[in-house]
């Protein structure tokens, strides 16, 4: 039996069915969000090996489009030979290959490296507590010394708190600081056998890095043949508008934090700043949250200064305060440009709002997030003034009082049609 599309009855009742079927699902999306919740985190459990893949392609797929690039031109250009299909192949699997080496050997070079001395530093900070709340005792003694009641109220905080402190350093802390310390000590590459997300998912990723061309082409066809060629181009767009956004931020933020870790590490030296080390790896990583990391990283580097010596801890900020300005107005612009075009206010709420609902990660992707969404909004504003016939310059909106309808154009608040001012035209009406 020929079903009959355009049949208004079967029209009508797909139709009456569709808003029937939406209407459960919002009811049982507001009333039963615990159970979507729910059910959405088992599915990115079960999915986390092909997202860890995902994130692993794209962020390594720069290096190997920079090595193919520059080999099929050393090729064509210096031998005169164009490649074969598998000869390109070959080169493909060649370039994925060194980008994974090159990965791990930059993670496990900088964990090497570093995490002994990080590790060694904090258990160092743990077992002289008390010897720094000695420090910080003698200091305040020095400094309250003409100030008997609050030198009083101080101290009597300080011995009622500081045994607690102690404790729970000594007792938390420290035992789970020396369980990683022996778990790390097998090695990176060990470590990695008992993470089978990471493990599947670097296997997913040379899938997805080996086929992006045909992913990519598969892609593009089922939005060609969904969506009308105005609709089709637009969304092609957009996806190119995302990855340049997310790529171009997440890779100049990660240049700009290692800057910044370095060269705190050289003032920190140079300064004599305790911890200098562990002190810069707090820095550079806090750093690359937007707008919060620089004070994420300096407050509880600052609180481990000033136990040890409280005049290095007013050097310490008085570093960090001029690295941070170099930072906001040299070199972040520098490396990052206007990659996402947000003012400071909608950072801010980007911030807030993505790390309310996904914690530091949602702190760190929801400045590029928020920058594709306000595109879109934008570009969906664009599209309704210019089927309106109405100015999209930003500027023609500012002094607007209103549109004139028939001209469609803004009239300001102090000149009208005739070129009057508004007031002296009242003046003359009342006249």
């Amino acid at each position: 039996m020929k079903i009959h599309w355009k049949n208004k009855y079967l029209y009508w009742g797909l139709t009456a069915f569709a808003v029937v079927s939406a209407s459960m699902l919002f009811y049982f999306l507001l009333f039963r969000m615990e159970v979507v919740f729910g059910g959405l985190k088992k599915l990115i459990s079960i999915l986390m090996p092909v997202i860890c893949g995902a994130i692993i392609a794209y962020l390594l797929i720069p290096i190997v489009n920079f090595q193919e690039r520059h080999f099929y031109k050393f090729l064509i250009k210096k031998k005169h030979i164009t490649p074969s299909k598998t000869q390109r192949k070959v080169i493909r699997y060649a370039g994925i290959g060194f980008a994974l080496i090159f990965a791990f050997f930059i993670i496990y070079s900088l964990l090497a490296m570093i995490m002994p001395s990080i590790i060694e530093s904090i258990i160092s900070i743990i077992n002289d507590s008390p010897r720094y709340v000695q420090n910080i005792r003698h200091w305040l003694e020095s400094l309250l010394k003409d100030n008997p009641e609050w030198k009083t109220a101080v101290f009597s905080y300080m011995e009622q708190y500081s045994p607690r402190i102690e404790n729970f350093l000594n007792d938390q802390i420290l035992p789970q600081l020396k369980a990683i310390l022996q778990h790390l000590s097998t090695g990176v590459f060990g470590t990695l056998v008992f993470l089978k997300n990471l493990l599947i998912g670097l296997i997913i990723s040379v899938y997805l890095m080996a086929g992006k061309e045909e992913l990519v082409t598969q892609s593009k066809m089922f939005i060609y043949a969904f969506f009308s060629t105005e609709h089709a181009n637009n969304v092609v767009k957009g996806v190119r508008f995302i990855h340049k956004t997310f790529i171009g931020f997440i890779i100049g933020k990660i240049i700009d934090s290692v800057i910044i870790g370095i060269l705190c590490y050289i003032g920190t030296s140079v300064i004599g700043t305790p911890y200098a080390l562990l002190v810069s790896v707090v820095v550079g990583v806090t750093n690359v949250i937007p707008f919060f990391g620089p004070y994420l990283g300096a407050i509880p580097s600052a609180f481990i200064i000033l136990m040890v010596n409280p005049m290095q801890c007013l050097y310490f900020l008085i570093f960090i305060l001029a690295l941070q300005q170099f930072d906001g107005n040299i070199l972040g612009p520098k490396i990052l440009g206007n990659s996402t075009g947000l003012s400071s206010f909608m950072v801010i709420v980007a911030i807030l709002l993505f790390g309310g609902l996904m914690g530091i990660f949602g702190m760190i992707i929801g400045v590029p997030i928020v920058a594709v969404i306000l595109a879109g909004l934008k570009t969906f504003r664009s599209y309704n003034l210019r089927k309106k016939a109405m100015p999209m310059e930003e500027k023609v909106y500012t002094h607007m009082e209103y549109m004139n309808p028939e001209t469609r154009l803004p009239v300001d608040f102090t000149v009208d049609e005739s070129g009057m001012d508004t007031e002296n035209k009242k003046e003359e009406e009342d006249k």
